[in-house]
């Protein structure tokens, strides 16, 4: 997995890629709540992941509800096919917001 941090529109953005399995799930949790501290909204980018496996589910997960905790935004974009038939498997496409781009996003706050 590979990942990279960045800054858009008001929202920290963590695009991940590749595999986010059992191996490399604890890097994706490690970023993602380190975003969450710095007390910024967050989206997580999943366009180029090719495979995600439970763990990394629930790196997504501990990270909405941090979110949530910390009244913060919190919601995914761009995710690829692998990664949304898990979350569809789990029904969390239902839970997560989701959106194509960091733009729907924002349109959708407003």
């Amino acid at each position: 997995m590979k990942y990279n941090v960045r800054e858009e529109a008001g929202y920290t953005v963590v695009e991940l890629a590749g595999d986010v399995d059992l191996s490399c799930s604890p890097d994706a949790r490690k970023q993602i709540l380190q975003c969450l501290d710095g007390k910024n909204n967050l989206l997580v980018d999943l366009a180029s992941v090719s495979y995600i496996d439970s763990s990394g589910v629930a790196s997504l997960v501990e990270g909405f509800q941090t979110a949530k905790k910390k009244n913060l935004k919190f919601g995914l974009i761009g995710v690829s096919a692998a990664a949304m038939s898990v979350l569809q498997l789990a029904r969390l496409d239902k839970v997560f917001p989701i959106h194509a781009t960091i733009a729907d996003r924002i349109q959708a706050d407003n």
